[in-house]
């Protein structure tokens, strides 16, 4: 197993709680956390795969997402009453798997020869797709339009590692990089409550 699909694994068990949590919040049944768990875990790649034609997606390739993103939401639903101290260590490997989608999404638009903002488009989308429609799902305003650094650490990311590809710079070597950039500037806005500005009214 490569490093980059074991940080893909934990990225997508780390979405998949993220959704299942959000359900248990909105006090869906049983079903309702399962759907917002696997679309988290797994709708960003989805509408990738999708748009870059490559089919089927991912997930249906290796069904390991699947199984894995429904065991998450399962255990997510029966423990949550346990699972509170668990709330801080999600963020990490949520930040975790922030970083590993932006890079496997972005990889796999440059595979696919698209331009600049085609390659960042995808890795932010495969990153923040799945959580997009989660907070829909469950009718909130999506974290990517509100104040936090989410969206924007995916882009420093995406824009780094399409620059870093056209040096002669092993791909291995440039993922890790774009991926640490993402990781780390999402966990400082965590801890230091980064925000980008808003429009003065």
């Amino acid at each position: 197993m490569s490093l980059l699909y074991a940080l893909d694994l934990i990225g997508t068990a780390a979405f998949a709680a993220s959704g299942a949590w959000a359900g248990i919040r909105r006090k869906m049944d049983l079903l309702g956390v399962l759907v917002l768990g696997l679309v988290t875990a797994t709708g960003g790649g989805t509408l990738r795969d999708i748009l870059l034609g490559d089919l089927p997606p991912f997930s249906l390739k290796d069904e390991t997402y699947l199984y894995l993103s429904i065991a998450v939401s399962l255990a997510v639903f029966f423990f949550h009453h346990r699972l509170h101290r668990l709330q801080h260590p999600l963020l990490y490997f949520d930040a975790i798997g922030l970083g590993t989608f932006v890079v496997i999404g972005t990889s796999k638009a440059l595979a696919f020869n698209t331009g600049f903002i085609g390659a960042v488009m995808m890795g932010v989308m495969t990153a923040t797709a799945g959580g997009v429609v989660r907070d829909v799902l469950s009718n909130q305003v999506p974290l990517i339009l509100r104040k936090e650094v989410y969206a924007s650490a995916c882009l420093a990311g995406g824009a780094l590692l399409y620059l870093l590809h056209h040096l002669p710079l092993p791909h291995g070597l440039s993922a890790v990089l774009a991926a640490l950039t993402v990781i780390i500037v999402r966990l400082l806005a965590i801890r230091h409550n980064w925000a980008l500005p808003k429009a003065r009214t």
